[in-house]
């Protein structure tokens, strides 16, 4: 488990092809891995990795096709900067929120513009997706916790503070950028508790019917 708070900003320094999968080797900074052990848990702009090498300020993790298929790390080349997070331990300040490292989708961003010393972001979220994105709410955008200020059907919009800019690649982000995308973890869990015992055997998800039947909805 991870908070969405970036610890430092990494830079892939090389990427082995192994049989449709790869192993990414990643400089990482100021990234404390003096604590760290093999087998680790390390987010990489978003993606929970296991660590299986450890040096001198890089890392190595092997990304299955899985991975690739469903993030952006199957994008990346040598030299691309990435968040890097280690994973939370009971003593860590949950700063952020509870980030998984379990990616929902590829979002794109869609729009950017000064406001003020901040920035305003708009971002676009797969279709299935947007039911999970509320105003004030919750999401993780390349590893990045961050509020959700509005949302107008798949898109919504992030205000990032000079310090948040500084501190990720979102410094980077311009339209048309492809970003990993987290929903809020109860959201997703709650969508498929509400299903109940049909969730077992029904191929769908919460529909306007069951949400009247449990008494959420009237008509």
């Amino acid at each position: 488990m991870f908070t969405g708070i970036i610890q430092s900003i990494g830079t892939i320094a090389n990427i082995e092809s192994k049989g449709g999968d790869c192993r990414l080797t990643i400089n990482t900074r100021k990234l404390p891995l003096a604590d760290a052990k093999l087998g680790d848990s390390i987010a990489v702009s978003g993606v929970c990795l296991t660590a299986v090498e450890l040096g001198n300020q890089k890392f190595s993790a092997d990304v299955s096709r899985e991975t690739l298929s469903r993030t952006t790390l199957g994008t990346l080349k040598p030299g691309n900067r990435v968040n890097l997070e280690l994973a939370l331990t009971p003593t860590t300040r949950l700063g952020g929120h509870i980030v998984s490292g379990h990616v929902d989708g590829v979002g794109e961003v869609v729009g950017r513009r000064a406001d003020g010393r901040s920035w305003r972001f708009v971002i676009a979220a797969p279709a299935n997706l947007a039911k999970y994105i509320a105003e004030k709410g919750s999401i993780c955008v390349d590893g990045v916790s961050l509020t959700v200020n509005g949302v107008d059907g798949k898109r919504f919009d992030l205000n990032i503070v000079p310090h948040t800019l500084a501190e990720t690649t979102m410094d980077e982000f311009q339209p048309g950028r492809k970003v990993n995308l987290e929903v809020d973890v109860l959201a997703r869990y709650l969508e498929r508790l509400m299903l109940g015992e049909k969730a077992a055997c029904s191929p769908g998800g919460i529909t306007q019917e069951m949400l009247a039947n449990s008494g959420f909805i009237s008509y």
